[in-house]
């Protein structure tokens, strides 16, 4: 059917580790059910965390031992793909009949991946999308991505596909992700800015596309009983923003800030057609004698054996 539910489920890595984090996450089942959601996107990082204000003890030119320290904590607190975490989460998928869109922490031998994974009420999980580009200090700590994780796949709202945080400002991911055929596009994200809310809908706009976006919500230092270096003791560290956006850019429901919550809005895969009407951004809005972008979908290991 194109009319169905989508929803952003609005919480946060809780301090205790991946284990309460995933007790959270579990405890939103009658949530979910009661809704009618088809699919539930969740933040960035969820499961694993976003160690907001982290330094892991780096400066320019040497690293400190204490940051070593800090790293083999959070590599112990990243999940493996699959793994037992990946085996609750399907559970949810079949027990709520909906789609998931999730953010992990992915161990994959020493290296670790910040990666949305999609999971499928009756196949459980299906796919996954490993961040192209982390941001910032974020280098210091998750590797980057290939071009074999760029899934859109067919789910009971439509083509859904992920693109994490602030792999949403690459114009060319956008392009490859959009002629892919993404009907309702998944941002799982940390980015609590109103400057987000703008990206959001003009990717929903340009793309006309539905788009929900998932955001974390962590509380304030001062709640967590912790310091963290140029930051408001006060301020909450994540503060939410969770958004469905409508393919003309409309927002259908959100942003929700400031607290845990399940954002969900109706949305109709049919309304797609029409806002294409005047604008398909890979179809007649294309100008291919002038512009062509090619995608290597080739996965990159860092040593290949051939026998």
């Amino acid at each position: 059917m194109p009319k169905s539910i989508v929803a952003a489920l609005q919480i946060g890595a809780l301090p205790g580790g991946k284990t309460e984090t995933l007790e959270q996450i579990l405890a939103w089942e009658n949530a979910i059910i009661e809704s009618g959601a088809a699919l539930v996107v969740m933040p960035e990082a969820l499961l694993g965390g976003y160690p907001k204000g982290e330094t892991f003890g780096t400066q320019l030119g040497y690293r400190l031992p204490e940051g070593r320290e800090a790293f083999a904590r959070y590599f112990a607190n990243a999940i493996d793909v699959p793994g037992v975490e990946t085996d609750a989460l399907a559970g949810l998928s079949a027990r709520t009949g909906a789609n998931l869109v999730i953010g992990v922490i992915e161990r994959a031998g020493s290296t670790l991946h910040c990666t949305a994974l999609y999971f499928d009420p009756q196949a459980g999980l299906v796919a996954k999308h490993r961040k192209l580009m982390p941001t910032g200090i974020e280098r210091l700590i998750w590797g980057k991505g290939d071009g074999s994780t760029l899934p859109v796949i067919d789910s009971q709202v439509g083509r859904i596909g992920a693109v994490v945080c602030w792999e949403n400002m690459m114009p060319l991911l956008r392009t490859a992700m959009y002629a892919k055929g993404i009907e309702v596009w998944c941002a799982p994200t940390v980015d609590e800015r109103e400057m987000w809310q703008v990206s959001m809908r003009h990717i929903a706009h340009e793309g006309r596309c539905f788009v929900v976006s998932a955001c974390q919500v962590q509380d304030s230092p001062q709640a967590l009983g912790v310091e963290i270096a140029n930051w408001p003791a006060d301020r909450p560290l994540i503060a939410g923003g969770s958004v469905i956006v409508g393919p003309m850019g409309d927002i259908l429901a959100g942003p929700l800030r400031d607290g845990a919550g399940l954002l969900t809005a109706e949305i109709d895969t049919d309304d797609l057609v029409r806002a294409r009407y005047d604008y398909d951004v890979v179809g007649h809005y294309a100008r291919p004698d002038v512009f062509e972008l090619s995608v290597d979908e080739r996965a990159r290991p860092g040593v290949r054996f051939t026998t």
